[in-house]
């Protein structure tokens, strides 16, 4: 059998002879690589520079074969010209430049543990005002009605009152590269700005005096305190509380919370009984803070040595634009590589029945 007038015999010879030849070259190319290798271990590296024979080096090329006759026992020493330290000076042996760091995470400033929103009821609002009818009057006329004869007529009244939408914001310039290069960064600016525009909400829900684009908080609508029956000569704080919590009651809206300043809780919470007991419970007992069934709750956005004791959830809070941060460029920052970041909500607040807050004072604070 024969192909192109060849037998398979001297095809065969031939493809031998080929592969003979690939091993060949391939044996000589590992030798070479080999050799490469090999002067770039003894030069230091393979960038064309040569750093020198390493300490160990210096240390057998120096005594040569007399290692070879040393024994257990025997020592050897080498000369070394300069100590290596951490300074970072020119002087040789520095090499406190090489030393990096440990990096931990930032520590940032303590934060007030905020809660008056929690008390309030929130709804979503999807325009710049919210309407809604109050009723503001009640004719009650219904009386006993003999047969045959005309029955009273009722009547209530309603006003339709509107809640403006009020803006909190602030911003903080910050570098891309910055922000780019430490991302850890970018959550803490993040951060700070909703946490200040909690702060400003909280204070505003509580002391807004609703001129300008502030909104109108609670203690300026809430009922100054009063007590409605004859307090006892030896009132404390919590008598005070009971006293307003009554006198919230009487509105017929059941008062669910309580708020505080710390130092105002802290002073009850020390109270004791003629027998040195304290009175609001064991301090080794961990307990709920609560007056009369009443959840308190403890702000410092609240002025010390005043309270503010009613029915929350009858109060509503509208979020328009919930916290959000946003990041763009204002002026020049696009050249300046600067970035603008921005931390905004829009929110309103509607005192529905204001007349279930009652706001006082204990009178330990001229």
């Amino acid at each position: 059998m024969s192909y192109n007038g060849q037998s398979v015999e001297e095809i065969a010879a031939e493809i031998k002879s080929h592969i003979d030849d690939h091993r060949v070259r391939a044996a000589e190319n590992a030798a070479r690589i080999d050799e490469i290798e090999q002067k770039l271990a003894r030069r230091g590296g393979g960038d064309g520079t040569h750093v020198g024979a390493s300490l160990g080096q210096q240390f057998v090329d120096a005594k040569g074969a007399g290692l070879a006759s040393m024994t257990r026992g025997d020592r050897a020493s080498l000369e070394v010209k300069a100590s290596l330290t951490s300074l970072t000076t020119d002087a040789a042996g520095s090499v406190g430049d090489l030393i990096v760091p440990q990096a931990d995470t930032a520590t940032t400033l303590p934060r007030r543990r905020l809660t008056i929103r929690n008390l309030l009821t929130v709804v979503n609002a999807t325009s710049g005002s919210v309407e809604y009818p109050k009723q503001t009057g009640r004719t009650n006329s219904a009386a006993p009605v003999a047969e045959g004869a005309t029955k009273p007529e009722s009547d209530i009244k309603f006003d339709l009152e509107t809640v403006p939408m009020r803006v909190i914001a602030h911003w903080m310039k910050a570098s891309r590269q910055v922000l780019e290069d430490v991302p850890q960064l970018r959550s803490i600016i993040d951060d700070e700005l909703l946490y200040g525009l909690s702060l400003v909400e909280e204070a505003q829900l509580l002391f807004g005096d609703g001129t300008g684009q502030n909104l109108e908080g609670m203690a300026a609508l809430a009922t100054a305190y009063a007590s409605p029956i004859s307090p006892d000569p030896t009132e404390n704080e919590i008598d005070t509380i009971a006293l307003a919590i009554l006198q919230a009651s009487l509105t017929d809206i059941p008062p669910d919370g309580v708020v505080l300043h710390p130092s105002d809780w802290w002073r009850m919470r020390l109270l004791k009984d003629g027998e040195g007991k304290y009175i609001l419970g064991d301090p080794g007992v961990v307990a709920e803070p609560r007056l009369f069934g009443l959840p308190v709750v403890t702000t410092q956005a609240m002025t010390v040595d005043k309270f503010l004791v009613g029915a929350f959830k009858a109060q509503t809070l509208y979020d328009r634009w919930s916290a959000r941060v946003e990041v763009g460029f204002v002026n020049d920052d696009f050249t300046k590589n600067l970035v603008t970041v921005l931390g905004e909500e829009r929110i309103g607040f509607a005192a529905k029945r204001p007349e279930a807050l009652i706001y006082g004072d204990f009178g330990n604070v001229a």
